[in-house]
């Protein structure tokens, strides 16, 4: 919704002063130079991105749209089925665990929290680091460094939407120079016609320069700053998890580790002490429901 409210003020604001400077609001109505940045500016997405890229880009501007970045419910949750998860590492078989991690789907910890068990990433992440922690082989720092090499990992992907569409937003620019030339060399065919005429002409050629810049840096920048602000904060979920089971791993009972992992929430989204031991300490009758 702050996309639409910010788009809308932008757009209010910039014809509100154009139209009271005097100037014609008829005259910016030039589709087909729109026709040909927009065009120009998907065509070179295209051959830019593969086709995951592509098919992730729009996902992630959906996402942007909604503001779907994680919110203190989504940090709960996580922090619940993790200390759900260790409880049954202390007091439970390694068999009996294993059940839980080797299928997600149809375990009782997991089917209470219904989004973590629908984002496959995620649910893997955990279910992978639980195993190696049921291993007993690895030392903490080893899966700490693995852990981390990961987290990266899954931050370039998902970080890739944002470069593909600031690579866009750079070059429309560019493109609107382009379609301002065109307009011009169109112009230039006309140079017997009246001034009314040429004087048009000229003037649609402009728009093509002005929506370039605007269409960059009043849209399609702001929508990439967006979506890599949104994907950041996805992200940070990995992290919650990283501290929580290393400090698990390193000796901490679950109450403690579930400190460090809550400490890795941003101060803004981050619930209270208080709040968290509720839930873990409701989180096995949750599952006993279930």
């Amino acid at each position: 919704m702050t996309i639409i409210f910010g788009l809308i003020v932008t757009i209010t604001c910039l014809l509100g002063g154009y139209a009271a400077l005097g100037g014609h609001m008829a005259v910016l109505v030039q589709p087909y130079e729109f026709v040909i940045i927009g065009g120009s500016a998907l065509g070179t997405f295209i051959v830019a991105n593969p086709m995951p890229v592509i098919k992730d880009s729009g996902k992630a501007i959906g996402e942007a749209f909604r503001s779907a970045a994680p919110k203190e419910r989504d940090f709960l949750d996580v922090l619940a089925l993790l200390h759900a998860l260790m409880r049954e590492i202390r007091s439970k078989t390694r068999t009996e665990v294993e059940a839980h991690i080797d299928a997600p789907e149809e375990s009782s910890i997991f089917k209470a929290y219904p989004k973590i068990l629908a984002n496959t990433d995620l649910k893997f992440f955990i279910c992978d680091y639980v195993r190696l922690i049921l291993l007993g082989n690895a030392r903490p720092h080893e899966i700490e460094a693995l852990m981390e090499e990961e987290i990266q990992t899954i931050g370039r992907d998902r970080l890739k939407p944002y470069h593909a569409l600031q690579a866009v937003a750079d070059g429309l620019p560019a493109l609107g120079i382009v379609a301002a030339v065109l307009g011009v060399i169109h112009a230039m065919g006309a140079l017997d016609q009246s001034p009314e005429v040429l004087g048009h002409l000229i003037g649609a050629a402009l728009v093509g320069t002005f929506g370039g810049i605007f269409m960059s840096y009043g849209i399609a920048g702001p929508i990439a700053t967006k979506v890599k602000v949104v994907r950041e904060k996805q992200n940070r979920i990995y992290i919650i998890v990283k501290q929580t089971l290393i400090a698990f791993m390193s000796g901490a009972t679950p109450q403690i580790a579930l400190e460090f992992g809550r400490k890795a929430i941003s101060s803004k989204d981050r619930p209270s002490i208080d709040v968290v031991e509720e839930e873990a300490i409701s989180a096995p009758v949750k599952v006993a429901a279930e």
